[in-house]
């Protein structure tokens, strides 16, 4: 019986390690089809997509998992309805479909809400919707939306069309405010009355209540509006 040196013994497993590894197919480069799909998905709609979007790919039934590239690619920019071509690592072509849905996530009431409200932060929660639910006038930030005062009532888990809210109202139609006249360095004041509603920098018809004449002004702020010469 033949016996082999120690040091040869002691090396066969990292030879076999070697030999095995090599033995194995290269595959690295295959990836997932829905990542693939999603790379084609944003070259195509990504000056569309709002900052905070992201696009979810939903494959139709019977799709391959993996390849290495898609070899071409058709896509709806309205509905997100897609084709494309997918070469696999064996460098077969399989056909796929699906959609590819362009999402946003957006602030939306946690209650309802009346009008006059003031929207707190802790009336707000975010949640994930297709971009085709939100419409073209739903605004996006939560920023936006906290401090402004609800104009039409606001439904619980739904997006805020921007024409439901205003800045708030500081000035109040039929309410007595000080008006400032300020005038080649000299500043006036006078008593007057608000012929409308107005909110913070928002230009307003008041009456002056000295010599009962309606001007133009622009409310400053609670009950005081100025006036430029």
């Amino acid at each position: 019986m033949t016996r082999r040196p120690a040091r040869v013994l002691t090396l066969l497993p990292a030879l076999m390690a070697a030999l095995l590894l090599f033995a194995q197919p290269v595959w690295a480069s295959t990836a997932m089809v829905t990542d693939l799909i999603e790379e084609r998905a944003l070259a195509e709609l990504g000056r569309v997509m709002p900052e905070n979007g992201r696009i979810d790919i939903r494959m139709g039934d019977g799709a391959i998992r993996e390849g290495e590239f898609i070899q071409e690619f058709w896509i709806d920019p309205d509905s997100g309805q897609f084709i494309a071509n997918v070469v696999t690592e064996y460098g077969e072509t399989q056909r796929v479909w699906g959609l590819a849905v362009m999402t946003i996530e957006v602030p939306v009431p946690a209650r309802r809400m009346l009008p006059d409200e003031i929207v707190q932060v802790s009336d707000l929660t975010m949640v994930e919707m297709p971009m085709q639910r939100l419409g073209a006038f739903a605004i996006h930030s939560a920023d936006d939306l906290v401090g402004q005062q609800v104009r039409r009532m606001l439904v619980a888990g739904r997006p805020v069309p921007r024409q439901s809210v205003i800045p708030p109202v500081i000035i109040s139609r039929g309410e007595k405010v000080k008006i400032s006249l300020n005038y080649g360095g000299l500043q006036l004041t006078a008593n007057g009355r608000a012929m409308a509603d107005a909110h913070q920098g928002q230009e307003i018809r008041v009456v002056n209540l000295s010599s009962n004449k309606a001007i133009s002004a622009v409310a400053t702020g609670p009950g005081l509006v100025e006036v430029d010469q």
